[in-house]
């Protein structure tokens, strides 16, 4: 079985976009999430990399590539 991954909730996102004047096309959001997803898989990967047990605040800057 697959693991559910849940992103930002679609109204917080439609609202960032709408408070600075962006329209969301068709399918826009679809893509955002999407994008959400691979940003979460490649930082799970550095973590991996870093040998990262626990991702915690004080190490997001490993997940983030920003050693």
């Amino acid at each position: 079985m697959g693991v559910k991954i849940v992103v930002p909730n679609k109204t917080t996102l439609k609202k960032v976009f709408k408070d600075s004047g962006i329209q969301l096309g068709a399918g826009s959001m679809d893509l955002i999430e999407t994008e959400c997803v691979l940003l979460a898989k490649r930082m799970a990967t550095r973590c991996r990399e870093g040998n990262i047990k626990r991702l915690t605040p004080e190490l997001f800057f490993i997940a983030m590539g920003r050693n």
